[in-house]
């Protein structure tokens, strides 16, 4: 959505964007660029297909907006999360 909107008001060619994920849990040691060392850590991968006439270097700069999307900024943040029992 945010490419999307990003790319209207640019006034891209943008017809359509699709975005697959897959969730797997990895060894973090098996992660070089990780900050956490020791256990297993949550991995998500993403797959963006962008429909349209678009630059190379749109193509880019819409990369470059998924990552400030507000879902992807919140899971790539520190969470805390604090539980309460209602009623």
């Amino acid at each position: 959505m945010t490419i999307a909107l990003y790319a209207r008001r640019k006034e891209w060619p943008l017809t359509g964007v699709t975005v697959r994920l897959g969730h797997s849990r990895v060894h973090a040691a098996d992660c070089a660029e990780c900050e956490t060392k020791q256990g297993l850590l949550d991995r998500i991968e993403r797959e963006i297909a962008l429909e349209g006439q678009l630059t190379e270097e749109q193509r880019s700069k819409a990369l470059e907006i998924a990552d400030k999307c507000p879902v992807h900024r919140t899971l790539t943040s520190e969470i805390d999360i604090r539980t309460k029992l209602s009623g």
